[in-house]
């Protein structure tokens, strides 16, 4: 029987050098967060933080950490999420976030792409045959959260991502030649400094996807482990299996990814951030990389 390196207690988990116990894995768990989010200075006092949530394990923990946090350092902070309309999926995850927010009283707003977009991601993929769910759902989402954290006057807005969703969107890019989206990713993401985009962090930054998993069970949060029934189709699923495959061989390497990603990020940010300005969209206002964005290309190609 594996046995915890700190009590010799039976471990419920096995790391990099060390097996923890039930108690010992929780107190790894956020002691790690917290000292994520103090290093990279990803909260401060008067911040009032947008929690993107969607009742999955990733966002129900970084939920529960945000609020851990915002009660012992004095910080407000809500949640948001974001209804895309995927029958089956979306509503029973809700389901779950609302139970979640109800028992430890924390403020939700739920908004839809119906509402925003005009449409729900189900119609809209039917009319996009030659795009990808992933892709649209991605644009649409990220614009949807923005707007919503805007409005609702958040100062951060953070996000369930971890070290697999880390590790997969930079070596994505690096297949797809995407340099300059690297530059925006690390622990606080984008590039420059726009009253318009509320600045992203990422506390579970450094968390493995199994970690996050373990302590959502480890907790009894209510929570489905189900994957969105889009995702197969994505090219992330496809790197996502590549790397499972990899750390399973070689344990570390995501990890080893990240960290190595993380001594080059402020030279890819200094070098896109004089190279890749923001430009503002003619037609909603918002930040974007081109003079019409992405959201509004597809409104006018798919929902209008």
């Amino acid at each position: 029987m594996m046995k915890c390196t700190k009590c010799n207690e039976k471990a419920v988990y096995q790391g990099l050098g060390q097996n923890f116990c039930k108690n010992h894995f929780l107190n790894y768990f956020e002691n790690k967060v917290f000292r994520t989010i103090k290093r990279y200075d990803l909260f401060d006092q008067n911040d009032n933080v947008c929690v993107a949530t969607s009742g999955g394990k990733d966002s129900l923990a970084v939920l529960y950490m945000t609020m851990l946090y915002g009660k012992k350092y004095d910080i407000k902070f809500f949640a948001l999420a974001i209804d895309e309309g995927i029958a089956g999926y979306r509503d029973n995850t809700l389901d779950d976030l609302r139970t979640f927010c109800e028992k430890y009283n924390i403020e939700l707003h739920i908004v839809s792409f119906k509402e925003r977009f005009g449409d729900t991601l189900d119609n809209i993929r039917d009319k996009a045959q030659n795009k990808k769910p992933c892709t649209v759902c991605g644009i649409l989402r990220r614009t949807a959260l923005n707007r919503a954290a805007r409005e609702l006057q958040a100062t951060k807005l953070a996000t369930g991502h971890n070290l697999d969703d880390e590790s997969q969107s930079y070596m994505m890019n690096l297949f797809l030649g995407n340099m300059s989206h690297n530059a925006a990713l690390g622990p606080i993401t984008g590039l420059n400094l726009n009253d318009k985009f509320i600045p992203r962090v990422k506390p579970l930054y450094f968390m493995l996807e199994k970690e996050t998993k373990l302590f959502a069970l480890l907790k009894n949060f209510k929570v489905s482990f189900h994957e969105c029934p889009n995702i197969n189709q994505s090219f992330r699923a496809v790197v996502r299996d590549e790397l499972n495959m990899i750390e399973s061989k070689l344990p570390g390497a995501k990890n080893g990814i990240v960290n190595a990603f993380l001594e080059i990020l402020p030279m890819l940010k200094q070098y896109y951030k004089n190279n890749r300005p923001f430009k503002i969209c003619i037609k909603c206002g918002d930040p974007s990389a081109n003079d019409i964005c992405n959201a509004c290309k597809l409104e006018e190609e798919l929902i209008r």
